[in-house]
């Protein structure tokens, strides 16, 4: 089972974290990506984590602006967000993967969305 929190309002330009809590299995087992789905628009891909942290994945969208961690200690994957943008207003969505950062079809875990809007 996975946990999304940390959404909310923000200001353009401001900063936010999303933390995802795992429970049920093995965190460490699985890669752990966060998606977000605006209205509208299909489900986006936008970062995700290695089992151990080494690799890492960020849609180009939000490269140098959005960090993906883990701590499999805690059984948690965050998503720190800086530099926000009105267009990254969107419910986020962490999901785990068995086996790719990036293929979409691999992600078969999901946890409920949390909210992100930014306002101009």
């Amino acid at each position: 089972q996975l946990q999304a929190s940390g959404g909310g309002l923000v200001q353009a330009g401001g900063s936010l974290r999303l933390s995802c809590a795992a429970s049920g299995r093995t965190f460490s087992n699985y890669v752990m990506g966060w998606f977000r789905q605006a209205p509208g628009k299909d489900r986006e891909l936008v970062g995700s984590i290695s089992v151990r942290g080494i690799s890492t994945y960020y849609a180009d969208s939000v490269k140098g602006r959005f960090t993906i961690s883990r701590d499999n200690a805690k059984n948690t994957v965050y998503l720190q967000m800086n530099s926000l943008k009105p267009e990254d207003t969107a419910v986020y969505y962490c999901a785990s993967s068995t086996w790719s950062l990036t293929d979409l079809r691999s992600f078969d875990s999901w946890g409920q969305g949390t909210e992100l809007t930014v306002s101009s």
